[in-house]
């Protein structure tokens, strides 16, 4: 009986959970408390930051021995798989200090694992986009010029029709990823909900979540321009900061809350 009224209730949920209209300046909030649950809990936070830094070597490393298959192979088993799984970390930290729990590396470590199963189907959906942005990119080169030595307007078609091209699949990602892994990690739900309620929020607040997609570039600028190291503090800050953004953003008191550890 209880089974059954527990499909019931599932079947009563919308497709997407609903979300709040967020000012264009909400993002600096979400740094400063990021920042705030950073400070918290420094050595659980930036010991997975060095991990990140690891294996963005890892991946540097790969490309450099093999190539564009080296970087595929990274991509898929760095990025895709391990990346989610970091991320869920981080959102674990900040909801255990959110909830006044105290927070340990097995306690974040349990969190995280709940939502794996979601998270992974995350990743396979992610591994299709990158497999067709692959595939896109490579069709990029009909743009190239023929010529030996082309000129500079001969150069802007292939560049812009590339940087189109990435920019299109960069949006795709990041929309189905801005709040979908803090609600899987956060309630009850399936992947599917969560990145449509991703998507949904993302187009409800473009320029809100546009200037944190810039920030999340400028971070990424900062790392690379310090071979990576920068991504000890600035991953695990953008990790936390994501988890309030989620809170600010999705409303999903609909959905049973997924138990602490």
């Amino acid at each position: 009986m209880v089974e059954g009224k527990n499909e019931e209730a599932a079947e009563a949920l919308p497709m997407a959970a609903p979300c709040r209209n967020i000012r264009p300046d909400a993002p600096l909030r979400w740094l400063k408390r990021g920042w705030s649950d950073l400070k918290a809990a420094p050595a659980t936070s930036l010991a997975f930051g060095v991990l990140t830094v690891l294996i963005t070597y890892l991946i540097t490393l790969a490309t450099w021995l093999w190539g564009n298959l080296g970087l595929y192979l990274g991509l898929v088993s760095g990025f895709v798989f391990v990346g989610p799984w970091l991320a869920m970390i981080w959102y674990a930290i900040s909801r255990r200090l959110e909830s006044g729990v105290s927070v340990t590396l097995a306690g974040s470590l349990g969190d995280a694992g709940r939502a794996i199963k979601g998270a992974m189907f995350f990743a396979v959906i992610l591994i299709v986009v990158l497999l067709v942005w692959a595939r896109a990119a490579n069709t990029m080169y009909i743009f190239f010029p023929e010529v030996h030595d082309p000129s500079w307007r001969e150069l802007t078609l292939f560049l812009g029709a590339g940087s189109a091209v990435g920019a299109l699949f960069s949006a795709v990602v990041f929309a189905a990823s801005a709040f979908s892994l803090p609600m899987l990690l956060d309630r009850q739900s399936d992947a599917v909900t969560a990145v449509v309620t991703s998507i949904n929020a993302v187009l409800r607040n473009k320029l809100t979540v546009l200037v944190w997609a810039m920030i999340i570039v400028a971070c990424v600028i900062v790392a690379a321009m310090t071979a990576w190291i920068g991504f000890v503090v600035l991953m695990p800050l953008l990790g936390h900061a994501t988890w309030h953004a989620y809170r600010d953003t999705i409303d999903a008191s609909q959905w049973p809350a997924s138990e602490l550890t």
